[in-house]
């Protein structure tokens, strides 16, 4: 299957302000997810997304922060301000969230010089009614493998998992193995980990592991959140 290239102008990438616009948009856009990661796929550089607003908010901010492995050094962070083009709706959060991820995503490369491996999002990826959350879309309009990893069930059950750290089990969601449940660590709930775009749950799962550090969540959404809320604060400038 060949890869779809990503939009050559993000910014003028169109959003939906309407429900049915975005279902329709859904259904146009997740038949280019492509589930398996690259040939040769060995990250070095992994990035974690996380954005912050308030259900009524009129805008939002978007943080990405880039890690290297295996030293989870931070070695580059942007951040963006954008307007919400739409209400809040369930499953429809990644229309909401995107125009901001790409300004940051935009800001990142433009400021540093620097294309992640593959970008983790607080969120889901396959793991979704739709079968295409934040992850697959952002995945999609980048041309980037992406990864859900988000703290609660959006779709699908796991049989219960062992208390240890690196526990794991199935996420099955009618029928379909659409991510895994994975705890990082001892006797604390597990993480959802579901695949966005070039990707595929085993190698979703090893890539969360690899920027896992003690905690129940990745270094990855912990600095991705404490750099968007920092923003929203003013305690740091957006860019």
């Amino acid at each position: 299957m060949s890869i779809p290239p990503p939009p050559t102008d993000l910014a003028a990438t169109h959003f939906p302000t309407t429900v049915a616009e975005a279902a329709a948009e859904q259904q146009r856009l997740r038949g280019l997810v492509v589930l398996r990661p690259p040939a040769g796929f060995a990250p070095r550089l992994v990035a974690g997304c996380d954005v912050s607003m308030g259900r009524d908010d009129v805008e939002c901010v978007a943080g990405i922060v880039v890690l290297a492995l295996p030293g989870l050094e931070t070695v580059a962070e942007a951040t963006a301000v954008a307007p919400v083009p739409m209400p809040y709706v369930p499953g429809f959060l990644s229309f909401r969230e995107l125009p901001a991820v790409l300004g940051a995503w935009a800001s990142l490369v433009a400021a540093h010089d620097v294309r992640p491996d593959v970008l983790l999002f607080d969120g889901q990826g396959y793991a979704h009614p739709r079968r295409f959350g934040i992850a697959c879309h952002a995945g999609v309009l980048l041309g980037l493998p992406t990864i859900g990893c988000a703290k609660s069930i959006l779709v699908g059950r796991h049989e219960a998992l062992e208390p240890e750290r690196g526990a794991r089990a199935p996420l099955v969601h009618r029928g379909e193995t659409v991510g895994a449940a994975v705890r990082l660590r001892a006797r604390v709930q597990p993480m959802i980990v579901s695949p966005g775009h070039l990707m595929d749950v085993d190698t979703a799962v090893r890539v969360v592991e690899s920027v896992a550090a003690g905690l129940r969540e990745p270094e990855t959404t912990r600095r991705a959140h404490r750099l968007v809320n920092a923003v929203r604060r003013g305690e740091r400038p957006v860019g």
